[in-house]
């Protein structure tokens, strides 16, 4: 046995002096290693150049399994030290300050966002139409996780009746505008992060704001404004992400139209009469549905920012929360769409 040991470091010796790549030396052993097996196997019990060779194959392919088992764990090692390379605060985030690094380091451990990814939230450029049932945990979730800047519009004022779903205001603040109370309780959360209210309703004028954001979320509770919206993104060429409930039910998707994907009007061509869809001001609305749909548009705005996994282009998600079931529905953009189709 000690014989073939000499040989191999002989073998790895010869082939350093003589400048041979690792990989050649690695082969010459495993060679010396498989004629030794075949040694050991084939000759008889006794014979000396089998004695001399261990006497016994399993002796080697114990050697091996060992040998690959260290290899295997270096392997495994070194992969997830090139997984966690991002997660290192220096090499990653060095556009972070260290408190920064700590609040985010969660987001940094994932390997779909990493450090790559959390430099794109704080990079990003987000408008949220309206503060209330949706815009509550869609704002509260794009500060925690980070986003740079955050545009919030809304023309309201904090009633007593927004509390029992509006998250993000406090009974402290009741007559106070919803955009500043918004705005509170964002720079409470997340001191990092720009907060930039709009104390006014969204209209055709408004487009030229639109277009100084990477990205919009519509949570806004009327039809007018969700499609004055989506015509205002389809000509900026910007993905909105718009969501919508009522009593148990709310949806939401991803509209973008540069992606080849359909935009708000392709799927809802046809505004519902006077009284089809009632507001949750008129139906009502339980109180945890807002953060359910809230919290997937926040969603969806993470992965669109990031990069991350497969944002809702192209499917409509219906959430029905009385009978605790989710559905997806397949939409398609239309050729003959008034907002974004090709023959309009």
């Amino acid at each position: 046995m000690m014989l073939v040991i000499g040989l191999a470091v002989a073998l790895w010796l010869l082939g350093w002096v003589l400048r041979t790549p690792k990989r050649l030396r690695w082969g010459a052993i495993a060679t010396l290693w498989l004629a030794v097996v075949l040694l050991n196997v084939l000759l008889p019990v006794g014979h000396p150049l089998r004695e001399m060779t261990g006497g016994d194959a399993r002796i080697w392919l114990a050697v091996a399994l060992g040998f690959g088992a260290v290899l295997g764990y270096r392997v495994l090692l070194k992969g997830l030290k090139k997984r966690a390379k991002f997660a290192d605060p220096v090499v990653a985030t060095r556009a972070f300050s260290s408190a920064e690094v700590e609040r985010y380091a969660r987001h940094i451990l994932l390997r779909e966002i990493g450090g790559p990814g959390q430099r794109r939230l704080k990079e990003a450029r987000v408008l949220v139409v309206g503060a209330g049932g949706l815009g509550a945990p869609v704002l509260l979730y794009l500060a925690a996780a980070g986003v740079g800047v955050i545009g919030v519009i809304d023309d309201d004022t904090v009633d007593p009746s927004n509390l029992q779903r509006q998250i993000i205001h406090t009974d402290q603040r009741i007559g106070m505008d919803k955009v500043q109370s918004a705005e509170i309780a964002m720079r409470a959360l997340n001191p990092y992060i720009v907060v930039k209210p709009y104390k006014r309703r969204l209209d055709v004028a408004s487009g030229s704001l639109v277009a100084e954001y990477d990205l919009v979320l519509d949570g806004s509770d009327n039809f007018d404004t969700r499609y004055l919206v989506n015509r205002l993104c389809v000509a900026a060429g910007k993905p909105l992400v718009a969501g919508a409930m009522t009593q148990w039910e709310g949806q939401l998707s991803v509209y973008d139209p540069t992606t080849a994907g359909p935009c708000y009007e392709c799927v809802f061509p046809v505004r519902p009469a006077p009284g089809m869809v009632p507001t949750c001001a008129e139906a009502g609305v339980a109180a945890p549905l807002p953060g359910v749909i809230g919290s997937m548009m926040a969603m969806e705005a993470v992965k669109l920012i990031t990069g991350a996994g497969e944002p809702l282009r192209g499917r409509l998600l219906i959430h029905d929360a009385l009978y605790g079931e989710t559905r997806m529905i397949g939409v398609k953009r239309r050729a003959d769409c008034a907002v974004c189709g090709v023959r309009h």
